[in-house]
């Protein structure tokens, strides 16, 4: 009696790993098929229309382009990124390539203010995982002047 029991036990134990075992394999699968789709064109559907420097920036790292990234920027602009500043085309080219190239942003909120652009995003570096944060692009004359990215 005692070894069916045991025999039981070992069987339940068996299926429950089994079941994780696959559920493991089709989240896996799930995060490897986003992985591999096109990035969507991360504009808003409601309210008013985004900045067309703010859009250039999002569509520039939905390309992957850092040498686009750069130039939604004024020549001098400024990234201050969580205090860190960097300052020029050159600078955010290298930045760009360095530390946003490769992410996927989905903007979820935007207001337009006087001079620029407040946006809520969510930044996912790599493509995975992610977080959301608070971007602040100063614009004047068509490029962004000033960017200030906090993260929550």
């Amino acid at each position: 009696m005692k070894a069916l029991v045991i025999v039981g036990v070992a069987a339940a134990v068996l299926g429950v790993g089994a079941v994780v075992t696959l559920a493991s394999i089709d989240f896996l699968r799930a995060m490897a098929g986003d992985a591999a789709r096109p990035a969507p064109s991360p504009r808003v559907s409601t309210g008013a229309p985004l900045d067309p420097a703010a859009q250039r920036y999002l569509d520039a790292v939905a390309a992957k382009d850092a040498d686009a990234v750069a130039s939604a920027f004024a020549p001098e602009g400024l990234v201050v990124d969580v205090g860190r500043e960097i300052r020029g085309r050159d600078a955010i080219r290298q930045w760009a390539a360095n530390e946003v190239i490769g992410g996927v942003y989905t903007l979820l909120d935007h207001t337009t203010r006087a001079g620029g652009v407040t946006m809520l995003v969510r930044f996912q570096p790599g493509g995975v995982g992610g977080f959301r944060a608070d971007y602040s692009f100063d614009i004047t004359d068509g490029l962004i002047t000033k960017a200030t990215l906090e993260y929550a």
